[in-house]
């Protein structure tokens, strides 16, 4: 399942903060702050997907993710991959390094990485 724009843009910060009461929400946006009832929507959505929890602590409710960020983005990622690149990730790392503004010291820790995974395999 996906999130859209708005319930990413709170996902960040649940995932930056851990726990948060709906105060904790508000103060992390920049202004104009959304209106309470827009994030309290905003949650009950991302609730029904299956994305955050809540823990009622007696008129509060504390929010905490459910799905780590790498998991989502590695989701995300990997149907970029599909996608775009007809499922082929040398494709996706042909582009990703030609056509994004990467300077020599970024490729090169590229080139490690990978060195890295090759020997694990």
């Amino acid at each position: 399942m996906k999130l859209s724009n708005t319930e990413e843009q709170l996902m960040q910060i649940l995932w930056k903060q851990e726990k948060a009461f709906m105060k904790d929400l508000l103060e992390s946006y920049d202004d104009p702050k959304p209106a309470t009832t827009t994030v309290a929507t905003l949650l009950k959505r991302m609730i029904n997907k299956g994305f955050v929890n809540y823990t009622q602590m007696g008129n509060s409710r504390q929010y905490f993710p459910l799905v780590k960020k790498s998991d989502y983005f590695s989701k995300h990622v990997n149907g970029l991959i599909k996608n775009f690149f007809n499922n082929s990730a040398s494709q996706f790392a042909s582009f990703f390094t030609s056509e994004t503004d990467l300077t020599k010291v970024e490729l090169e820790e590229l080139k490690t990485l990978i060195d890295l995974e090759i020997k694990k395999k």
